[in-house]
C-alpha cells in the first residue's frame, strides 16, 4: 500500500521518480483501513537526504503508513531551512500526547562528544522516556543507538582508535524475526567512531542479534522487543559512504577508504551496493512486526506499553 505524505514534501517527488508509491491526504482519506502512524526523530545535519532514505525503506510495505516528522527544539539546525521544518516538522510539546504505532531516531554527527555534553541532552532524554510508553516499537539508528543504549539500559560507549568506515558483513546470532528472510551473512555500512561495551549488556534486559568477530554486535534489541538499536546505516544510499569520504578528504581528516565499499577499492572505479535488498527486508520485517503487535485503537498503545515496563 502506499505512504501518505504532506503535499510538496521534497521526497514526495524523488520517491514518485522510483515508482514509490506516495499518495495526498485527500486519497488516503478514502482508503477503508487504519494506517500504521509512525514517528521519525531526524537528527541528521541534511535532513532532506535522511528522509527521502528513511521514506524509501519504509514506502514498500504493503501497509498504509502516516509519517509525522519531529526536531529537536533545543538546538539550531544549521543544515535546514527554517522553512523545511516549519511546514514539515514537529516539536515535541505537539506529539508529546500523542501515541505511535513505530518510532525511528536517526544517528547524529555528535558521537565523540559525552552524551550529557550534547546541547540537545535532556529533550532527547525526554523524548527517549515518552517512546517507552507511546510507541508500539522504536528503532534508533548509529548515534541514536547509542544513545538509547545509553539512557535506556547503562551501556557506554567506547572510542576508537580509527573511524570504522566501510561495508562489513554481519552474521545473526538468533533466527530472530527482524530477519525474516534474511542470508546468513549480510552487508550494512558503518561509519562511526565509537562502538558500544558489550561487556556492559545485562542478558536479561538486552541481546545482540547479530555482529562480526572483529567489530562487535551491530544489532541489539531489547528482551521484550520493544527497541531495536541498529549501529550501522542500512538506510545510506549507493554514494553515501563516497560523500562522505570526499568530505573527510576535502576537510584534511585522515579517514582512510571506506572498506569492501568501491570496487578494487578504486574509486574512479565506482561502487557495487551490498546492502540494498537486505535493508528493504529489515525495515518490511519490522513495519510488519508493529502492524502485527500494535492495538488498532492508538489509544490503548499507552495502556499497553505502561503495563510492559512494569514487567522489566
Amino acid at each position: 500500500m502506499p505512504i501518505k505524505l504532506i503535499e510538496d514534501f521534497p521526497a514526495k517527488q524523488v520517491l514518485e521518480k522510483e515508482n514509490i508509491f506516495a499518495i495526498d491526504n485527500e486519497r488516503a482519506a478514502a482508503q477503508d483501513i487504519r494506517p500504521l502512524k509512525l514517528l521519525i526523530l531526524n537528527l541528521m545535519p541534511n535532513k532532506i537526504d535522511t528522509e527521502t532514505q528513511l521514506l524509501r525503506l519504509i514506502s514498500q510495505s504493503p501497509l498504509q503508513i502516516d509519517v509525522d516528522f519531529l526536531k529537536i527544539s533545543s538546538h539550531i539546525h544549521k543544515n535546514t531551512s527554517v522553512t523545511h521544518l516549519a511546514q514539515f516538522y514537529l516539536s515535541f510539546d505537539e506529539i508529546r500526547e500523542r501515541t505511535y504505532d513505530g518510532m525511528i531516531i536517526t544517528g547524529a554527527p555528535v558521537e565523540q562528544m559525552p552524551f550529557e555534553e550534547v546541547n540537545y541532552w535532556q529533550e532527547m532524554v525526554e523524548i527517549m522516556d515518552w517512546s517507552q510508553t507511546n510507541v508500539t516499537s522504536v528503532i534508533h539508528i548509529c548515534w541514536g543507538a547509542q544513545a538509547g543504549l545509553y539512557h535506556h539500559y547503562q551501556v557506554d560507549k567506547t572510542s576508537y582508535d580509527k573511524k570504522l568506515f566501510g561495508i562489513y558483513s554481519q552474521y545473526p546470532t538468533e533466527n530472530h524475526r527482524l530477519f525474516r528472510g534474511f542470508d546468513d551473512r549480510f552487508d550494512a555500512p558503518q561509519s562511526r567512531y565509537t562502538g558500544i561495551n558489550e561487556k556492559q549488556i545485562d542478558p536479561a534486559r538486552l541481546r545482540v542479534v547479530a555482529g562480526n568477530p572483529d567489530i562487535g554486535g551491530t544489532i541489539l534489541i531489547s528482551a521484550d522487543n520493544h527497541d531495536i538499536f541498529l549501529l550501522g546505516h542500512f538506510e545510506y544510499d549507493t554514494d553515501s559512504l563516497k560523500q562522505e569520504y570526499l568530505r573527510d578528504q576535502e576537510k584534511g581528516l585522515d579517514t582512510a577508504i571506506p572498506e569492501n565499499y568501491f570496487i578494487d577499492d578504486s574509486v574512479e572505479k565506482g561502487i557495487c551496493n551490498t546492502w540494498r535488498s537486505h535493508a528493504h527486508l529489515l525495515y518490511r520485517n519490522w513495519l510488519n512486526d508493529v502492524y502485527q503487535l500494535t492495538p488498532y485503537d492508538l489509544n490503548e498503545i499507552l495502556t499497553i506499553q505502561k503495563a510492559r515496563l512494569k514487567k522489566r
